[in-house]
């Protein structure tokens, strides 16, 4: 499976895991929840899929998808059972998660209601919003959910979602931790502010950000960073 595609290739019949989001920037909570996700699920390894465009959200990224991509690939580079696509990228409109899942069906050997089928990593936050993606019937047709615990956010409760979605609970698997309460909000502040993102961000990602002078950051000639 090559790290810019959604080709599967390794021979394994294991699920993979896949991760959206805008990752503006990806940070250590993203990677440790999906580093829980592939060992505590069973996962053949994890996809990070960033969004150009989120449909649910009236801003967009505000980094550009390369230095977005970028990042991604730096943190993930030193685990081999992560991989990142572009596929939201190249795709133009919205970046529905259902387009996604087609394509990446299309792309691998996967049979619909097989505990083969990939396997969408979302946060509780994000689950009280599912009933309103796109086409999320055939969503749960192509994909089992792992439910992701926040800080902040109560557990998902099973009646919830048996009410909301009847019938289709066992489409949805609960993950234990991990609950580091990282934000990409917060950290666009802090840098934006001058202070320090380390142990939030790999130090790569960081590097990065500084060069690139994302999220307002000082140019890298505009004087000393407070690390």
């Amino acid at each position: 499976m090559g790290r810019g595609s959604l080709v599967v290739s390794d021979g394994s019949s294991r699920p993979w895991g896949i991760m959206g989001g805008t990752f503006d920037p990806i940070h250590l909570g993203h990677l440790a929840v999906a580093e829980r996700a592939r060992e505590g699920l069973d996962l053949a390894g994890v996809v990070f899929v960033p969004a150009a465009r989120n449909p649910l959200k009236q801003v967009g990224p505000i980094a550009a998808s390369e230095d977005r991509v970028a990042m991604i690939e730096l943190a993930t580079a030193g685990n081999e059972h992560f991989r990142v696509s572009r596929t939201e990228l190249e795709r133009p409109g919205p970046s529905y998660t259902v387009d996604t899942l087609e394509a990446f069906h299309a792309a691998g050997r996967y049979a619909g209601g097989s505990h083969s089928d990939p396997v969408l990593i979302l946060s509780v936050e994000a689950i009280t919003r599912l009933p309103g993606w796109h086409r999320i019937d055939r969503i749960l047709e192509l994909a089992r959910v792992a439910i992701v615990p926040r800080r902040g956010y109560p557990p998902t409760e099973a009646g919830w979602l048996e009410t909301t979605f009847p019938g289709r609970t066992s489409r949805f698997l609960t993950l234990d931790g991990p609950d580091l309460g990282h934000s990409a909000t917060e950290i666009r502040a802090r840098v934006a502010a001058g202070r320090s993102v380390r142990y939030l961000v790999p130090e790569a990602v960081e590097a990065w950000i500084l060069r690139r002078a994302l999220y307002g950051a000082p140019a890298p000639d505009g004087g000393p960073w407070r690390r």
